[in-house]
């Protein structure tokens, strides 16, 4: 549905992505994760059509975004990181002129219309102005106005941005709807919002791809360290140093110090090693009491900054 090779765009002499290759599949979910300034909202620009690349090529629903650029429009949602909207305006009345912009056929726009208000929530708000709703509704016409051509493929750039909670739990909601009958890219700097919402991540960091899987395969290539998380009865500096000498031990740090004898550990383990049992038979032959024994997966958040920082795992 989108396939993206060697994409490349710069500025003057700095770079805004570089070499980028990567594709996705119909009715995948695919989040785009990386820092503030790494080069996300360039390329998903570039996608819509909003900007030239320096080089390379893209092709969305199999129209390539420089020579059929039209075309492309007409098969995309977009939804930018700044939602275009006109305050002064009815929120009917907007999806409207949106639909008459990008050539929805005359005798549908109405239906269309209502359609999408529904599918996104703002139904009973049909009578509001732009300008009278909240940041969160806001965002849901800038949804509904991506959606109302019923276009193949997404793009939506942070979505979430300002967004109190509840209002940021409902949008993810709206998202994750959406996925399976539609493409969908989703940029984010926000971990949980692209491990929750996304089937693959791409993590992008100064403008190239750093990495591209699921979160699950993503830590099975890196060898993710394991963690697990212990509370052991028992002087401290004496468990912390039998823990220690356990095999496969990279670290042992005392996370939880109550001031008595009952202490918190975090143990980090090289090359997904589970040590759980040496932590017990260690707690055993100490003659220390074992509270807890917890295993501490590596997160997507983990994941990012390992790749990002370059950090060796």
């Amino acid at each position: 549905m989108i396939e993206v090779e060697n994409l490349t765009k710069t500025y003057g002499g700095a770079r805004g992505i570089n070499d980028i290759t990567f594709s996705v599949d119909k009715g995948e979910i695919l989040g785009f994760l990386g820092p503030n300034g790494a080069g996300k909202t360039t390329t998903m620009r570039i996608l819509t059509c909003f900007m030239p690349a320096t080089s390379g090529s893209a092709r969305v629903a199999g129209y390539d975004v420089f020579e059929d650029s039209l075309s492309v429009r007409r098969e995309i949602g977009y939804l930018p990181e700044t939602v275009p909207l006109y305050t002064d305006m009815q929120v009917p009345t907007y999806l409207r002129f949106v639909a008459g912009l990008k050539e929805v056929p005359f005798r549908e726009i109405k239906k269309r219309v209502e359609k999408i208000m529904e599918q996104v929530g703002l139904t009973h708000m049909a009578h509001k102005f732009i300008g009278e709703l909240s940041k969160g509704y806001r965002q849901r016409v800038g949804l509904a106005q991506a959606l109302v051509n019923d276009p193949q493929v997404l793009i939506l750039d942070e979505p979430t941005i300002g967004l109190d909670p509840k209002q940021i739990i409902e949008i993810r909601s709206l998202i994750r709807g959406l996925g399976g009958e539609r493409t969908i890219i989703l940029s984010s700097h926000i971990l949980p919002e692209i491990s929750m919402i996304s089937q693959r991540v791409i993590i992008i960091d100064e403008g190239k791809v750093k990495a591209i899987d699921t979160p699950e395969k993503l830590m099975q290539q890196l060898h993710a360290t394991d963690k697990i998380r212990a509370r052991i009865a028992g002087p401290c500096d004496s468990v912390k140093q039998a823990l220690e000498k356990i095999d496969g031990v990279k670290n042992v740090e005392l996370i939880e110090d109550t001031g008595g004898i009952t202490n918190g550990y975090m143990l980090e383990f090289s090359d997904g090693f589970d040590g759980s049992h040496m932590v017990a038979r260690t707690a055993v032959e100490g003659k220390w009491d074992l509270y807890e024994l917890t295993p501490v997966k590596m997160t997507l958040e983990d994941i990012f900054i390992r790749i990002v920082t370059e950090e060796e795992v």
